[in-house]
């Protein structure tokens, strides 16, 4: 854990897999797994963009990926 993005990224990562198991705990998950792996997956090529120093095209990916959460995955719902 060298970068920032190392460091960004594994951050997203953890509150990905919160919302997994908050979810995967209910009776009726909203989502499957399925819908977690593209912003994971996000994640890992934001943080290889990264620390290849190609800093505009990871910061593009980290924003989509929490553009994607916010989106497809709902982790606000309003009642």
């Amino acid at each position: 854990m060298e970068t920032p993005y190392d460091w960004l990224t594994v951050l997203i990562f953890a509150g990905l897999i919160t919302l997994f198991l908050q979810r995967s705990s209910m009776d009726e998950p909203p989502d499957t797994i399925w819908h977690y792996m593209p912003p994971a997956i996000g994640c890992a090529l934001a943080n290889y963009l990264g620390n290849e120093g190609m800093d505009v095209l990871a910061i593009a990916a980290i924003v989509a990926v929490i553009g994607y959460i916010f989106v497809i995955l709902k982790p606000i719902q309003r009642a």
